[in-house]
């Protein structure tokens, strides 16, 4: 039997646009993962909870323009505590460019901007999984 995929979601800081990431929290919810969605946090609090509930990713939400401040803090703290096992996965509005950053330059694992088809969202974070019980 396959194991449960734990995701914890997040809006990154003070962003009120929360319509995409309850769409993406109830899309992978509906495709067999454990969902906890945390509402609007800061980094801090969302490495915590990600902990807390041992999960294997961590997805953020950005449309207020805090993505290459705060995303790349998660993954900065995860790497401070030694865990970073827990991948990160972005989606929002942002500049193409500033997308690449992320992934190239900051350690997100993947970075979803509008449009993305949720399976292809679905299919990354299992992927990730996958490569990481193999490695583990």
């Amino acid at each position: 039997m396959e194991r449960k995929i734990r995701v914890v979601m997040a809006k990154l800081g003070l962003d009120i646009h929360w319509r995409g990431v309850y769409l993406v929290s109830q899309f992978l919810k509906d495709s067999g993962m454990d969902v906890i969605y945390l509402g609007n946090k800061f980094p801090e609090d969302i490495v915590e909870a990600a902990v807390d509930e041992d999960a294997d990713i961590i997805g953020l939400s950005t449309l207020g323009g805090a993505h290459m401040s705060l995303g790349p803090k998660v993954v900065q703290l995860l790497k401070d505590k030694g865990i970073e096992h827990i991948k990160v996965f972005m989606g929002g509005v942002m500049a193409p460019k500033d997308a690449l950053l992320l992934e190239q330059e900051h350690g997100v694992e993947k970075v979803y901007l509008p449009d993305t088809p949720m399976q292809v969202i679905v299919d990354g974070i299992k992927a990730t999984v996958a490569l990481q019980d193999t490695v583990a």
